[in-house]
């Protein structure tokens, strides 16, 4: 309640921000009589439909965390078995978001029929509620995950690992999407996001510069933008990192086509996304963990498969800090100045 309180009062909402979230632990041990899920009583003692309606009253939206399993991957009630009546209570309840974890299932057979089930039966409730999957995470140690039939059945999914407080987190994601990307930058569109897991911006773990990277590179990745952190106790740049609107507004670009990184040489790494309006975003990436800032030249020519900047466009810089760089030809070179773990994010716009 005093997250929502936040997110109303410190300008989260105003960003965009819309959602708060429960993850796993919020149940009580048992079903009721009627094979229902129940709140923990003393956690919740409104129940989730008191704490939806206080939720809702502050115009934001309320997620909730169920599992395809027999269990949650914290022990508490899975839904095999019961995926229609735990729909039709998140429903009753006001919930819209279902993150639909995937531990304790025993087959693979089980965790594809169980996302499919649960997706049709969230549809049948008649309420709208983003569904959010962990069907690719558990699949990929059998066989490659069919991401054309994942989107017809979830709004976004976890591919890789829970992210972690830690850069070395927040670099294997970043290595795992960009080795894998040929087969899940497609798939990605309006209505169904690959999810590189949360934003943890905020708390301990990534200094400043590693902060930047999660927030440059999550845009460029057209990822949900979901905080792990404590609205109550984050400092004024976190905050202001996690509200920049010019970088938002990349990450929620109408377009809605994922970006890719475009190439690695000498620890420097180059991504690019495609903008509505043939504007792009660019992020330069420096790897190199020791030593200091690093400069790094790149052909304008060799940005947005050659179309980024015909015959010239504006270069802005957005992170680390905005500037306006001026206009560039086709036929430039662009420097830029990259601190080690850090990143540069451009914004380029025709003219």
């Amino acid at each position: 309640m005093q997250m929502a309180e936040l997110m109303e009062s410190d300008g989260w909402k105003d960003v965009g921000y819309e959602y708060l979230c429960i993850d796993d632990c919020w149940m009580a041990p048992e079903r009721d009589s009627n094979g229902r899920l129940q709140a923990d009583p003393k956690r919740f003692p409104s129940g989730i439909r008191g704490l939806a309606d206080y939720v809702h009253s502050k115009g934001l939206k309320l997620g909730i965390y169920a599992d395809v399993g027999n269990k949650t991957c914290a022990g508490f009630p899975g839904s095999f078995g019961h995926y229609d009546i735990d729909a039709k209570t998140f429903a009753d309840w006001g919930v819209d978001l279902l993150k639909f974890d995937g531990c304790y299932c025993d087959s693979v057979e089980h965790l594809e029929k169980g996302y499919k089930r649960m997706s049709l039966a969230l549809n049948r409730t008649g309420r709208s509620i983003v569904y959010s999957c962990e069907w690719p995470l558990y699949m990929w140690p059998f066989r490659k995950p069919n991401y054309t039939e994942i989107r017809q059945y979830c709004n976004h999914w976890r591919n890789f690992e829970d992210v972690y407080d830690s850069w070395q987190s927040v670099k294997s994601i970043l290595a795992w999407t960009s080795s894998n990307q040929k087969r899940i930058v497609d798939v990605a569109g309006p209505g169904g996001w690959n999810d590189p897991d949360m934003l943890v911006i905020g708390n301990f773990g990534l200094s400043w510069d590693q902060q930047v990277t999660q927030m440059a590179l999550w845009a460029i990745m057209a990822a949900p933008l979901l905080m792990s952190n404590d609205l109550r106790h984050i400092s004024p740049q976190a905050k202001a990192l996690l509200q920049d609107k010019d970088v938002i507004a990349i990450n929620q670009d109408p377009l809605g086509k994922q970006g890719y990184r475009l190439r690695k040489e000498d620890n420097i790494e180059v991504w690019e996304r495609p903008l509505s309006d043939l504007a792009w975003a660019v992020a330069m990436v420096n790897l190199q963990e020791i030593g200091g800032p690093r400069f790094h030249t790149i052909s304008i020519a060799s940005l947005g498969q050659g179309l980024a900047c015909i015959p010239d466009c504006m270069i802005t810089q957005l992170l680390p800090e905005k500037k306006k760089l001026g206009f560039y030809q086709w036929t430039s070179d662009l420097k830029t100045k990259i601190n080690p773990t850090g990143t540069v994010l451009l914004r380029l716009a025709a003219t």
